[in-house]
């Protein structure tokens, strides 16, 4: 049984590259003309971003610790 928080880890480091592709696209794509934001709007934006991509990390984290203190092992078939 794999679990959660290491299935995550291990996802993450096969798809690195295109993850920190996206990552960087959605980064770039906040700096477009087309968006018409003001520079304090534009970091809030990219704080945003960045808010995502690392509150995903925890959420997953948080639930693996969760399970392991309950006597569980996280599997990646249960739903946090």
């Amino acid at each position: 049984m794999t679990s959660l928080l290491w299935l995550t880890a291990e996802e993450a480091a096969k798809n690195r590259g295109k993850v920190l592709s996206l990552y960087r696209q959605l980064l770039r794509s906040i700096n477009s003309q087309k968006l018409q934001l003001s520079y304090a709007s534009r970091l809030a934006k990219k704080a945003e971003i960045k808010t995502i991509f690392l509150f995903d990390l925890i959420r997953t984290g948080e639930y693996a610790l969760s399970q392991l203190k309950q006597g569980k092992i996280p599997n990646n078939a249960t739903q946090y």
